[in-house]
């Protein structure tokens, strides 16, 4: 199966997409087809071997639409600004005749409510000629204008797939027509008879105006990813035969040494070789302390170089670098549909010829109680008018995109509307303990010599004799030493007792570090450090004593310690009603300390890597949705396994399969900002959904005449054509309050 995605042309409203999506699926070979009226991007997954993208091109425009392949960002953003500035040529236009053709088709009315006389050329008493051709000369540029509602309206309607176009064409056309039969009868015999002249003008122009806003609010929800975008340098400076030149970013290869000065940004993914500097990453990670690099240290396209010159091998190029991989991430995000919006597009569907119906339905009643054709056509434009399922379509997608887009710019990437939807139903978040909840790097924690031996002194033994060792926790003592610029002794002999310890031989001092066992082993009595080794086993660190020419001298204590915002992180989830637990592979006793200190509900302890995903497969059968937050490397099955797995800590590897989530740092803090932003991102579309719903649900009963019935007013089809025009715009408005989202760190 091969999945692709598709620019759409042509879509007017949430029906049209539905259209698309039923015309994709029904081709042969087709498993799967998405379409984001929001994005006008329709993602299909289809066994090439039976589908040719031929069939489905010409199945597409057979509907009335226009597929066309992905474009580039600039493309796209060149004929979003050309659709944009069409809309406000076509409503100024518009306009430009509709406000003389209003004031002429109420001036009477408007005279007659003052008590005044109407100038004599807008009389119609007195001259209904005049007054009727005005009008139709007035009316006609605003239908040439907005020409593109009726071809579009009406081919969708000769091809059984109505939407927002077809409404519109409908009733304007309807008043548009009634008004020249009363035009060639005002002609035939010079009386007076009812006109929809300005209705017609007034709804198409509201419309296109209602079209030119949405367009310009849609532009708004995409800034993210025109941001990212806009992050990347457009050139790069590379040495070629010993020369240093400028080149255009495109044509940058990997294994091309690139120079950086300071000041300009990196311009792709590579290795520093050589020059010292501190870069700012903030772009990527939302870390705004600079990174120090050196050679051998990574570095990111699109980040700052701060303060030194530095040269680097490019490692990723192109579409390969961590911003090309961070934007393809936000913009399938962005493409993908949420289940909530499944109920929507279901309705859209159904919701064109159902209007219709029921604006003829409605007509129809009406005129056969009594009422005049004039009364009847009023009714019929109104619900035509004001039923537009455009807020529908609108509600769900606009959020999803303003929601994706506001995650990546605080490092929290969400992979699809699917994950942003299950975040927020989140009842268990799992973590795994090392390089996650702790730092993954053991740290010297305490350093306890006895009476009459100096601290640094015991530091410098140890380190002098870890000098030589491999092992994680010697390393961890050795850099402890240089932290405090302590001079190292040289070291004479050396050898490592897996599992016990080390003895070593410092400038003629013999030096033994290691366990209890081991000390033992030696005849070297414990007694005076025994209740402190209690005391550091207790607390989940590793000690280790020091002997000295046959004397204990002290003890050095090392864990892996506990990330800053941890603690923070589970308190906050805690506030949320989250109930936390930990998952890792170390004894009880180290993993209850490190729980101890952040505030874990739950703790399971001596669970081997492959047996992680059984372990949240078991929360889960406990009916809870569980997130799991892990590396994304050893963790793979159990993020797979998870209703949401959550990836941290993977800077420059975004495109992890098996996360819902990738936050790019490391820091517990991004899973509460996803699940809040979730939250947030939902309540968003519920508001949406409840107004768009709410608004037709209103709107279309009182277009009936329900109000009427009752002595209330009845709609007028210009109001109709302001509200539907208004609905939109507000649904639009209330997704892009999303973008004042801003991260819980307190």
């Amino acid at each position: 199966m091969k999945s692709e995605v598709f620019q759409i042309e042509g879509m007017s409203c949430a029906a049209c997409a539905r259209t698309v999506e039923k015309v994709s699926k029904k081709l042969d070979g087709v498993e799967n087809a998405s379409v984001n009226f929001a994005t006008e991007k329709l993602t299909i997954t289809f066994d090439p071997s039976k589908m040719k993208i031929d069939h489905l091109k010409k199945d597409i425009e057979k509907a009335g639409y226009k597929l066309v392949g992905e474009e580039s960002a600039a493309d796209k953003e060149k004929k979003k600004k050309e659709e944009i500035g069409a809309l406000k040529r076509r409503f100024i236009i518009s306009a430009v005749f509709t406000i003389p053709l209003l004031v002429v088709a109420m001036g009477p009315m408007i005279a007659e409510k003052l008590n005044v006389m109407p100038p004599g050329a807008i009389d119609p008493m007195v001259h209904p000629r005049e007054f009727a051709v005005l009008q139709l000369l007035l009316v006609l540029p605003v239908m040439i204008v907005g020409r593109r509602y009726f071809t579009v309206g009406f081919k969708s309607l000769f091809r059984r797939s109505p939407n927002m176009d077809s409404l519109i064409a409908i009733g304007t056309s309807a008043a548009f027509l009634y008004s020249v039969v009363s035009v060639i009868k005002i002609l035939q015999d010079n009386s007076y008879y009812h006109m929809y002249f300005e209705s017609a003008g007034v709804i198409l122009t509201l419309i296109t105006l209602g079209k030119y806003f949405e367009n310009v609010a849609k532009g708004k929800t995409s800034e993210a990813i025109k941001k990212l975008m806009g992050l990347a340098p457009k050139t790069a400076n590379i040495m070629k035969d010993g020369r240093e030149i400028k080149i255009p970013i495109d044509e940058v290869e990997v294994s091309d040494i690139l120079v950086v000065k300071p000041g300009e940004k990196i311009p792709v993914d590579g290795e520093v070789i050589d020059g010292i500097t501190s870069v700012d990453e903030s772009m990527l990670t939302g870390e705004s302390i600079p990174v120090e690099k050196s050679p051998g240290s990574k570095v990111v396209g699109a980040s700052i170089n701060k303060n030194g010159s530095i040269k680097y091998k490019a490692t990723r190029v192109g579409k390969d670098t961590a911003l090309s991989q961070i934007i393809k991430l936000v913009e399938e995000a962005q493409g993908s549909k949420a289940p909530i919006a499944k109920l929507a597009d279901v309705i859209a569907g159904y919701f064109v010829p159902v209007v219709l119906l029921l604006g003829i339905s409605s007509a129809v009643v009406w005129y056969v109680s009594g009422q005049s054709i004039v009364f009847a056509m009023t009714i019929f434009i109104s619900v035509l008018v004001i039923a537009c399922p455009c807020a529908l379509g609108l509600a769900t997608p606009t959020a999803i995109m303003v929601g994706t887009g506001k995650g990546a710019e605080y490092g929290v990437l969400i992979k699809s509307g699917g994950a942003l939807e299950i975040a927020h139903k989140i009842q268990t978040v799992v973590f795994d303990k090392t390089g996650t909840i702790t730092e993954g790097r053991p740290k010297v924690t305490d350093v306890v010599p006895l009476s009459a031996v100096e601290e640094d002194y015991l530091l410098q033994i140890a380190a002098s004799a870890e000098k030589g060792s491999e092992h994680p926790l010697g390393e961890a003592i050795v850099k402890k030493a240089e932290e405090k610029n302590i001079s190292l002794k040289k070291v004479d002999s050396f050898m490592a007792k897996p599992g016990y310890g080390i003895e070593a031989v410092l400038e003629g001092e013999q030096v033994l570090l290691g366990n209890g066992k081991f000390i033992l082993s030696k005849k070297i009595s414990l007694e005076s450090l025994e209740a402190v080794w209690e005391k550091l086993s207790g607390e989940g660190k590793t000690p280790m004593y020091i002997v000295s020419n046959g004397k204990l001298i002290g003890i050095i204590a090392v864990a892996d310690t506990v990330k800053e915002n941890s603690k923070k992180a589970v308190q906050k989830l805690h506030s949320l009603g989250i109930e936390v637990v930990m998952i890792t592979g170390d004894n009880k006793n180290t993993a209850q300390a490190i729980s101890e200190q952040v505030g874990i509900d739950r703790v399971l302890a001596e669970v081997l890597p492959e047996d992680k995903a059984n372990e949240v497969k078991k929360l889960q059968n406990e009916n809870k949705k569980v997130a799991m937050v892990g590396d994304g490397i050893n963790d793979a099955p159990a993020l797979a396994q998870a209703d949401v797995g959550i990836a941290i800590g993977s800077g420059t590897d975004v495109a992890m399969e098996s996360a819902d989530i990738v936050l790019m740092k490391s820091d517990l803090m991004d899973v509460v900002t996803a699940v809040d932003l979730s939250k947030k991102t939902i309540k968003n579309i519920k508001e949406n959904l409840f107004w768009a719903f709410g608004y037709n649900s209103l709107g279309i009963p009182v277009a009936m005449g329900v109000l009427f019935i009752f002595g209330g007013p009845l709609l007028s089809p210009m109001i109709a054509a302001l509200a539907m025009s208004f609905s939109s715009v507000s649904v639009l408005l209330n997704a892009l309050r999303l973008k004042r989202f801003k991260p819980a760190r307190n």
